[in-house]
């Protein structure tokens, strides 16, 4: 950490959004990452001047705006996202979110159009991925931007208290207790979905584990899920 904490969560989003661009989620200068810094203002993926598309990231391209969608720093050349709404209102809506992540996975796209619902069917092999379905992911079915507050209240009804939401023809939001955490449920989901995928293309009908199986398969926490994970994710980052 440095003696600026703004800069460090400016350098996370920052990275957050070049995950979701090394793992495939987001393409061109589609999708957004943001972050809370206080009640009414956060940090936020923004188009700016020098615009090289949401996997070459820039901290500089993170910007502070409050919950109106206004700049609240200098910010000659950059643009909010047009469907700030999703961060807004998810924001405000839920005081324990403290991230927020909307990307345009292909494999959650194509389950989502196919009405393909993510299911526990593995289980050691990512124990998150497994929670994830086991709650269950809900789905918004409008496929439209969200580009206002009432449009984001319909998606945010739709997602409830669930950690991620389908975004039918669209993408998906994800909601975390850390820019880490909300990145890394992104990039569950996409797995949940790419093997839902492809057990749906092989004609597969596979069980949900078993109750007695999942028992075993727990939370393994936030020094596993998030710290441990993120560094290899951020790691690979490198190659």
């Amino acid at each position: 950490m440095s003696a600026d904490p703004l800069r460090d969560l400016r350098v996370l989003v920052a990275t957050a959004c070049r995950v979701l661009g090394r793992r495939g989620l987001v393409d061109g200068v589609l999708g957004h990452v943001s972050a809370r810094v206080t009640e009414d203002r956060f940090l936020v993926r923004c188009r700016g001047p020098h615009e090289r598309g949401v996997a070459r990231t820039e901290p500089e391209d993170i910007r502070l705006v409050d919950l109106d969608g206004n700049h609240v720093e200098p910010s000659e050349g950059w643009h909010v996202p047009k469907e700030l709404a999703i961060h807004t209102s998810v924001l405000t809506a839920r005081p324990d979110v403290a991230a927020v992540v909307h990307a345009h996975p292909r494999n959650v796209l194509l389950c989502g159009l196919a009405g393909l619902a993510p299911r526990p069917v593995f289980g050691a092999y990512n124990i998150p991925a497994l929670h994830l379905a086991i709650g269950g992911v809900p789905v918004y079915q409008r496929p439209i931007l969200i580009t206002r507050a009432e449009l984001g209240a319909e998606m945010v009804a739709a997602m409830g208290d669930r950690p991620a939401c389908i975004l039918r023809g669209h993408g998906i939001t994800v909601a975390g207790t850390s820019v880490e955490a909300a990145t890394l449920t992104a990039v569950d989901l996409d797995e949940l979905c790419a093997v839902t995928l492809a057990l749906a293309r092989l004609g597969a009908d596979v069980p949900d584990v078993a109750l007695e199986d999942q028992a075993e398969l727990p939370d393994l926490g936030a020094a596993f899920n998030d710290q441990l994970r993120w560094q290899a994710v951020v790691s690979e980052l490198d190659a």
